[in-house]
């Protein structure tokens, strides 16, 4: 696939571990943003989502607040 996903993510997030998996699984390169960690990924975080839950993703022009499998499913077209 020619595109990645970009991950807002805590280091104790468990669901921010099973998006990962989830999405490496669909050979998706995620590239994972520490909120805790980067001042500038927290402020880009709660740009885009509104608040600091995590996971945020960004895939393919969307933003998916938590890990919600059919939404990603559903983005990229998969049955």
């Amino acid at each position: 696939m020619g595109f990645h996903a970009v991950m807002f993510t805590t280091p104790t997030c468990g669901y921010c571990k099973k998006a990962e998996q989830y999405l490496k699984k669909l050979d998706i390169p995620v590239k994972k943003r520490d909120i805790t960690k980067d001042p500038r990924a927290l402020e880009e975080c709660q740009r885009r989502s509104g608040g600091t839950a995590v996971p945020v993703i960004l895939l393919k022009g969307h933003t998916i607040v938590g890990f919600d499998k059919g939404r990603i499913d559903r983005i990229l077209g998969i049955d």
